[in-house]
């Protein structure tokens, strides 16, 4: 029988080496994103440098959960900087804005009316906003904890289940993230303001008939009565990064994908999640934050997650052997 070979130890040159390449990768994940509007850092280089991040994590620390929930807090820094790149440059990104399909689409849906009509001229208080209007103001607001909150409850009841857990979740971040990236498309609160709805809606009865139809973005009224004329503005400004941002919907996708996921460690874990993916669901179309069909392509992205993970995993097992490499040499 061979002997197996033994493996050669690192040399100290190459531990720095490497070490000293990951420690710079990571401090340019949060840096460059930082500077790119002051210096002008091509969007391509930001993104180069939002990617490397988590691989520098994986490589500068060995596997632990620890070592986990720091990859997937950088890989959602990542994302926060990365779906408001489009946005850099507006006027750019206005001549691929795509508005006229999905308020279409959502005419169909509803029958000639936009469900989001629908339900606010149902459910809504005209000129204030009502009780309804503020529970699901704050269910959406909500959704910023809540697929993080999940992945921790998954860590605490199954730790080992963690790391599967976080890779389907950043996995919707980032294919969503893309999609805006390829397909930049206005929200209906927007397409309202700017009067596209009004336009198809006339178009599709060949005349206008009667009033145009009204929708709102119901969250703001809510948002200055709970936080108040001095924050709400400066908290609404700095959660609009990119407003075009909006198919498919992320707040849907990754409720969504928090519902599985729970649903896989405890079924009244699960039970809560799909409570609050249906409400949340409701409060996205009824405050005229999201169509229909933006939940639709949520719902099919986490879909294809779900089911694309075992065809993704020959390239995710060639990355990870790659990182281990690096890592078994930069923690010698």
């Amino acid at each position: 029988m061979k002997r197996a070979k033994r493996r050669r130890a690192p040399s100290p040159a190459a531990r720095t080496a490497v070490r000293a390449g990951a420690l710079a990768a990571l401090a340019a994940s949060v840096a460059v994103p930082l500077v790119r509007k002051r210096f002008r850092i091509p969007t391509s280089v930001t993104t180069a440098a939002v990617v490397a991040g988590p691989m520098a994590v994986a490589v500068l620390r060995p596997r632990t959960n620890a070592r986990d929930v720091a990859l997937f807090a950088v890989q959602m820094w990542g994302f926060g900087v990365a779906h408001e790149l489009p946005y850099d440059d507006p006027a750019a990104l206005r001549r691929r804005l795509h508005i006229r399909y999905p308020i279409r689409t959502d005419l169909r849906i509803g029958g000639g009316q936009l469900p989001n009509v629908t339900l606010q001229r149902a459910l809504s208080e005209p000129g204030r906003a009502s009780g309804l209007d503020r529970v699901l103001s704050i269910a959406h607001w909500a959704w910023f904890l809540q697929p993080h909150a999940s992945l921790l409850y998954v860590l605490a009841r199954d730790p080992d289940r963690f790391p599967r857990a976080a890779r389907q979740m950043a996995a919707t971040y980032d294919i969503g993230c893309a999609l805006y990236f390829l397909v930049p498309t206005a929200p209906p609160w927007w397409a309202s303001e700017e009067g596209y709805i009004a336009e198809e809606v006339a178009a599709r009865r060949k005349e206008a008939e009667g009033e145009p139809p009204e929708l709102r973005r119901l969250m703001l009224d809510v948002g200055e009565e709970v936080w108040g004329p001095r924050i709400w503005p400066k908290l609404y400004d700095s959660l609009g990064g990119n407003p075009w941002a909006a198919m498919p919907s992320l707040h849907f996708a990754t409720s969504l994908m928090a519902a599985l996921l729970l649903t896989e460690s405890s079924p009244v874990a699960g039970a809560a999640g799909w409570t609050y993916a249906i409400t949340l669901g409701f409060a996205l179309v009824y405050l005229g934050e999201h169509y229909v069909t933006d939940l639709i392509a949520g719902a099919a992205l986490v879909a294809a997650v779900r089911r694309g993970e075992p065809l993704a995993e020959p390239v995710v097992e060639r990355i990870n052997g790659v990182l281990q490499r690096l890592e078994r040499i930069a923690t010698a």
